[in-house]
């Protein structure tokens, strides 16, 4: 793997931190503040939203209702560059409690991203959420 490759994972995997700090904090715009401003993201419901105020809306909704004692953690998996400046990754995710420890015995959640690299900073362009049985 080339250096610059190893730059570029290291940011992924600081903005799936950022996105788990969102969630687990109930911070909605940390959740969203990652994804273009015409970024889109299904849930694990199967509802489609479109750009990022449409994702904050719906966040602050989830964080302050049904998801709001929820706590999850999050592992960026395979990374595959299509280009210099596009890469779609993988995240799971476990429950976890306020203490941290895993109250899932495998991956509750997997994710699909798509990165974009925009004025030289990784953004997220598109995420599919789908529950794991």
């Amino acid at each position: 793997m080339s250096i610059q490759h190893q730059a570029d994972i290291a940011e992924l995997r600081a903005i799936i931190a950022d996105v788990q700090t969102g969630f687990n904090e109930n911070d909605p715009e940390l959740l969203v503040g990652h994804f273009t401003d015409e970024g889109t993201a299904v849930n694990v419901m199967g509802a489609l939203l479109r750009g990022r105020e449409a994702m904050l809306e719906a966040s602050r909704e989830l964080l302050t209702g049904p998801l709001k004692d929820e706590r999850a953690r999050y592992v960026l998996g395979d990374v595959t560059f299509l280009g210099p400046d596009v890469a779609v990754a993988h995240k799971t995710a476990r429950a976890i409690d306020r203490a941290g420890a895993e109250l899932d015995a495998r991956d509750a959640m997997i994710a699909l991203y798509v990165f974009v690299r925009e004025a030289g900073r990784w953004r997220i362009a598109a995420r599919q959420n789908t529950l794991i049985r």
